[in-house]
């Protein structure tokens, strides 16, 4: 395993696993670029170093071969923009289309594949069985598909070029062909781009080093979701904050009434399981005492306030309220080391957002008086982003399942596939 900084790529073509895995409008034409500039500066190593690029992603998740909605084709553009060259797109991975263009391209080209995804090969899930199909069969199909097409999948990927670097932490976690097996090829030319360089020590710090106190901020609609990480982070932290709709099945697990809002009650054990074991470590526990409500999941719903143990019939709670905000604001203020993943509230719905730009807010406070701050998961990171703070917190991490499980001290195929 090589360093990006010290490999030398003049005369090289690298095949980058990037995640442009970017939302879209209606249009095709890309809402938010958060995870295309992150992967610039791996990019432009290469071709400052004289090498040349050959980008591979996946988008969405397309259920026919070759879907338009799902190609990547749409994403050039910003590619080219933040990118400040032009790329060429191959329109496939296999063809022959593909072979020639990256055969062909010269030091400081860049090109790019067809969407992975379009190819069962990338994620071995065959693809036409029957719906009746039995363990058996599917077993034997994916059997097939890995030591047959996969491989020839894998083996025509890695032969575009002459290094592998996998930049695309929020893939990591998945042991695709892209992303685990074709490093293999690569045993002496593999290597990390910056944005996995960054995600791995921003994470490692965190967990392994923390500046005290060590707050967590968890939220998300389902404990079942964040039991794992909770657990986790509670050998590692010094308190936690929760929040979003998991805080009501905490709630009703206490004998509180949460109304209409999201509740779990197959979960109560572990809720209160995960309450007494924070009482045994002598971790802090911090849950809003208030709920803002409403009659209604919709943005036109009428909404009041109500304790988050109280909350009435035919209501549901959607955000902290007025004392949550104060509550959580001061915790945070007072702590070191700051991880946030997952809003508080539906941030979806400008009304029922405030409670979490409440805690974005007081993140970018706390980071300006001298806190490290990482910001991670899909839905955080949307907040930040749509609050504006993205530049006044420490790190914003491109990985979602990917942070969780490297957080849970799982092994990330395809991290592990760059180190072994």
């Amino acid at each position: 395993m090589f360093a990006i900084d010290h490999y030398d790529f003049k005369g090289k073509r690298a095949i980058i696993r990037v995640d442009f895995n970017v939302p879209l409008d209606g249009e095709g034409r890309v809402t938010d670029d958060t995870r295309i500039r992150a992967a610039v500066p791996t990019i432009r190593k290469v071709l400052e170093g004289g090498g040349s690029v050959i980008l591979m992603s996946h988008l969405g998740r397309p259920k026919k071969n070759p879907d338009p909605k799902y190609s990547l084709e749409q994403i050039v553009p910003a590619i080219e923009r933040l990118l400040g060259t032009k790329v060429l797109f191959a329109g496939d991975c296999m063809g022959d289309k593909a072979a020639a263009m990256a055969r062909d391209l010269k030091p400081g080209e860049v090109m790019l594949l067809e969407n992975l995804r379009f190819y069962a090969e990338e994620e071995g899930k065959p693809r036409g069985l029957a719906e009746d199909a039995t363990d058996e069969e599917k077993k034997a199909a994916k059997k097939a598909l890995k030591e047959g097409p996969q491989k020839e999948f894998v083996q025509r990927l890695a032969s575009y070029a002459d290094c592998y670097i996998n930049d695309a932490f929020g893939t990591a976690h998945r042991a695709h062909a892209s992303t685990a097996l074709i490093a293999d090829l690569f045993p002496k030319d593999k290597m990390f781009g910056y944005v996995m360089e960054n995600e791995l020590k921003a994470i490692d710090g965190v967990m392994e080093h923390p500046r005290r106190p060590f707050c967590a901020i968890i939220g998300g609609s389902k404990v079942s979701t964040k039991i794992t990480i909770i657990e986790k982070l509670m050998e590692k932290v010094d308190s936690i904050i929760l929040g979003g709709g998991m805080t009501y099945t905490f709630a009703a697990a206490q004998g509180g009434r949460v109304g209409n809002s999201i509740c779990e009650p197959d979960m109560f054990p572990v809720a209160r399981e995960i309450l007494a074991k924070a009482e045994e470590r002598g971790i802090e526990l911090v849950m809003s005492p208030d709920a803002l409500i409403a009659d209604a999941f919709s943005a036109d719903a009428r909404t009041d306030e109500a304790p988050a143990d109280a909350i009435p019939d035919g209501w549901e709670g959607v955000d902290i309220s007025t004392e949550g905000k104060r509550r959580f604001r001061e915790h945070i203020l007072g702590c070191k080391t700051i991880l946030w993943n997952g809003p508080v509230g539906v941030f979806e719905i400008d009304k029922f957002a405030t409670g979490s730009r409440a805690v974005a807010e007081a993140i970018a406070e706390a980071t300006e008086q001298g806190a490290y701050s990482l910001i991670g998961g899909g839905d955080s990171v949307a907040c930040i982003n749509k609050f504006g703070l993205t530049d006044k917190v420490s790190y914003v991490s491109t990985g979602g399942g990917a942070l969780l499980e490297y957080m849970e001290g799982k092994e990330l195929p395809g991290v592990a596939a760059i180190r072994k």
